[in-house]
C-alpha cells in the first residue's frame, strides 16, 4: 500500500534563495535515486513564498525508509533546518479518491 504525506515548513525571508536551492537540488536527487519514491512535489505558496508544502507518495514502508535515511535527506535537511522559522509538520494521509 503506498504512502501518501505531506511537510509544511516556513523558511526565513533572508535564506529563501538557498533554501529553494537545496529544495531543487533535493527534488532531483530524489527522482534520480529513488525509482520507489513515485512522486515528491514542491510547492511554494504564491501569497507567502517563504511557506512550502512537499507533497510525496512512497511506493511502501521500505521505499519510506529508504527515503528517510538517504545521504539527499541528510544533506538537504542539514541545510534547511537550520533555517526555518519552525519545525516541519509531517503529516501521512490515506488515499480516499482520486481523479485517475
Amino acid at each position: 500500500m503506498s504512502i501518501h504525506m505531506t511537510a509544511t515548513f516556513e523558511v526565513k525571508q533572508d535564506a529563501l534563495d538557498i533554501c529553494k536551492q537545496v529544495i531543487q537540488e533535493f527534488v532531483n536527487a530524489v527522482r534520480a535515486n529513488e525509482p520507489d519514491t513515485l512522486l515528491y512535489t514542491s510547492l511554494q505558496e504564491k501569497e507567502n513564498p517563504t511557506h512550502f508544502l512537499h507533497y510525496f507518495i512512497f511506493r511502501d514502508e521500505k521505499a519510506r525508509e529508504l527515503h528517510s535515511n538517504s545521504d539527499a535527506v541528510n544533506r538537504f535537511t542539514s541545510i534547511l533546518y537550520p533555517n526555518l522559522v519552525a519545525p516541519v509538520a509531517f503529516t501521512e494521509y490515506i488515499e480516499f479518491t482520486n481523479t485517475q
